[in-house]
């Protein structure tokens, strides 16, 4: 692990050449100081600056976030424009191995540029203990020292993970989101085009510029089909229309109104949802508002 204080114009320090370290002093290939991260690509390591004051701006997938003091964010020289630091702020880097953390490239980049707050959480412990790692001097080149930089690199593994866990689990519910605004959208187009024949799976992916695969599947995860739901709003819609009408219509007429394919077609799917024919329902909603005797008798006395 490579530690290093960096500010808004760090001065140039010339990186100091290290002798070779034995493997008992394994403390020296973890801790060592430097000027700032490097202006090349560093593929072998990922960088955790720890924020301490002044104001430093995150951008990260277009959102801009004014880190706190304590917070923390993983980053690469390669990214480094990513960071927008004002006046007289400071940061603590630490430079990791990759392969320490336990993950593979393409999750670790998931998490590059993510802010993390130094007050809750993982992030908290993580944040404490790395600014008191970076404040004794004797942590550095000391056996204590290699097993509290060791201690460091597993805090940030499990931030890593939590980062990538968090990270699913807003995709998820994005994507969830993302679905439910997109299957709104769908049943309103249905309903507006409920009367169209051409109305088919097909056209409503078309309109949406979605393929029908994904249509379907986001009816299925709402429990239906494309064509079930189309069906069913359209034999309600036709429920309701014979129910209220005074006056006879013909299935003919209603089956041509609303999308389906022939008279005996609509009457037999509206008895296999309804359990009667279009025609009895008619009779029977006619018969329930019909005035009765009685009823013409008292408007004739008033």
């Amino acid at each position: 692990m490579t530690l290093t204080l960096m500010s808004h114009a760090p001065e140039r320090v010339p990186r100091q050449a290290t002798a070779p370290t034995s493997p008992s002093s394994r403390s020296g290939r973890l801790v060592q100081m430097l000027s700032e991260m490097p202006d090349t690509n560093d593929r072998n390591h990922v960088y955790l600056g720890v924020h301490v004051r002044g104001p430093v701006t995150v951008v990260h997938e277009r959102a801009r976030t004014l880190l706190e003091p304590n917070d923390l964010v993983f980053c690469d020289p390669a990214r480094r424009h990513l960071l927008r630091f004002g006046e007289d702020c400071q940061m603590i880097f630490f430079r990791v191995p990759r392969c320490y953390l336990g993950v593979t490239e393409s999750e670790l980049d998931r998490v590059l540029g993510v802010p993390v707050r130094g007050g809750e959480g993982i992030g908290a412990l993580a944040s404490d203990f790395l600014t008191a790692l970076a404040a004794r001097a004797e942590f550095r080149r000391s056996t204590i020292g290699d097993r509290r930089a060791r201690t460091a690199v597993h805090l940030l593994s499990v931030l890593v993970v939590e980062l990538l866990e968090a990270d699913t689990t807003d995709a998820a519910d994005a994507r969830c989101g993302a679905g439910n605004e997109m299957l709104s959208r769908i049943h309103a187009h249905i309903e507006e085009h409920l009367m169209d024949p051409d109305l088919s799976p097909e056209s409503i992916a078309r309109a949406h510029h979605i393929s029908v695969r994904y249509l379907q599947k986001l009816f299925q995860n709402d429990g239906s089909t494309v064509s079930q739901w189309v069906r069913q709003r359209r034999l309600e819609s036709c429920r309701f229309e014979l129910g209220r009408s005074t006056r006879r219509i013909t299935m003919a007429a209603m089956a041509h109104r609303w999308g389906f394919s022939s008279p005996s077609h609509f009457s037999r799917t509206f008895r296999g949802a309804y359990g009667m024919s279009p025609t009895e329902w008619q009779a029977l909603a006619a018969s329930a508002f019909a005035p009765t005797a009685d009823d013409t008798q008292g408007r004739r006395r008033r």
